[in-house]
């Protein structure tokens, strides 16, 4: 049976959210086992108040918990039994298979780097964050492409390019059911030469590597801003600086294009009966780009998985965090990328 360690007490919304995520996912037939991390007696009460299936959850007691507004180092050495830490060691220990967290990202993130250990040949984690597209991507038909680093390695090398492209292809092969998923790196022009120079060597690297007899990697070169949200590629790398950047002002576009939909329907009753006959595309669109379907990303380089969640995450979104995880974990994803990464 697959065994998620879950931070009960991380997210804005503390154990109430957790907890009640945990609770919906241990109902289903296929669930996995749900170690749930954090203060026994508020964990325990709210689970009086979800219905759920005890013999699929168990209850972790960890006294202390990271502020999101915490500074990550700072927080981690004051607070040995933290929550996030507690469940960190748990996955090390063997006992759980995969962290889940929506807890402070850089105290999450440097959990993972003071309890697991490097990848060979990873240098620097990445964080993944996923991405309305236009076209769909795998078996599954996901409306996403994957993009990494979404804001931990703010300038990588030309090594931790290469070493995003082979993790993130092995993720999307699992996640999307994607067996040959195509990988770019995000320039500013699609020949090999542009970009910054660890763009241009990484391109050639990953170039010569998808040459290989029998290699896993479907590199197909660079691509632009303008091809992300076409979904060009299935899994786009770069910085986490550039990354960070583009996946906020996506949510942005998204944010302004129905603030100013709702503002023209309250205009004019033309435009209010426009949007009527529309309705049903807003709606598709709302649905792609809520993050709370995705419930939550990897943050990839460890030998130990961990998903992290959002920190406003609802009971919705930690349930779908919790299904990603155990997807992770039942198709041996660090094995995969484990796999990858030696045969370069």
């Amino acid at each position: 049976m697959i065994r998620l360690a879950l931070d009960a007490m991380g997210s804005d919304k503390g154990p109430a959210a957790t907890v009640a995520g945990a609770a919906q996912v241990s109902l289903r037939d296929d669930a996995p086992h749900i170690i749930l991390v954090g203060d026994t007696a508020q964990i325990q009460s709210e689970l009086a108040r979800n219905p759920h299936a005890p013999e699929r959850i168990r209850v972790v007691h960890a006294a202390e918990v990271v502020p999101m507004d915490a500074s990550p180092r700072d927080a981690l050495d004051a607070l040995p039994d933290a929550s996030m830490l507690v469940a960190a060691r748990l996955v090390a220990a063997g006992e759980a298979d995969v962290l889940v967290s929506a807890g402070n990202t850089g105290a999450v993130t440097l959990a993972c780097a003071r309890t697991f250990a490097r990848l060979p040949g990873v240098g620097r984690a990445a964080l993944g964050a996923v991405v309305p597209t236009e076209a769909r991507h795998g078996a599954r038909s996901d409306p996403f492409s994957l993009l990494l680093d979404a804001g931990l390695t703010l300038d990588p090398s030309a090594d931790d390019l290469f070493a995003f492209a082979l993790m993130g292809s092995a993720y999307a092969q699992r996640i999307s059911r994607n067996p040959r998923p195509r990988v770019a790196l995000l320039s500013n022009g699609a020949e090999p030469g542009k970009g910054p120079p660890a763009v241009v060597e990484a391109h050639a690297r990953l170039a010569a590597y998808a040459a290989l007899p029998g290699s896993p990697l479907d590199f197909i070169g660079n691509i632009e801003g303008m091809d992300i949200p076409r979904g060009t590629a299935d899994v786009i790398v770069t910085g986490g600086f550039v990354g960070n950047i583009v996946l906020k002002m996506l949510e942005g576009v998204s944010d302004t294009v129905m603030r100013t939909a709702r503002a023209a329907g309250e205009r004019r009753w033309r435009y209010a009966a426009g949007l009527w006959l529309l309705s049903p595309a807003i709606r598709r669109v709302r649905q792609v780009t809520d993050w709370q379907q995705y419930g939550g990303v990897p943050i990839l380089g460890f030998d130990h998985l961990c998903i992290k969640a959002h920190g406003r995450s609802t009971a919705r979104a930690i349930s779908n965090a919790l299904k990603v995880a155990t997807i992770t974990a039942r198709t041996d994803l660090v094995g995969g990328m484990r796999a990858a990464l030696e045969l370069r």
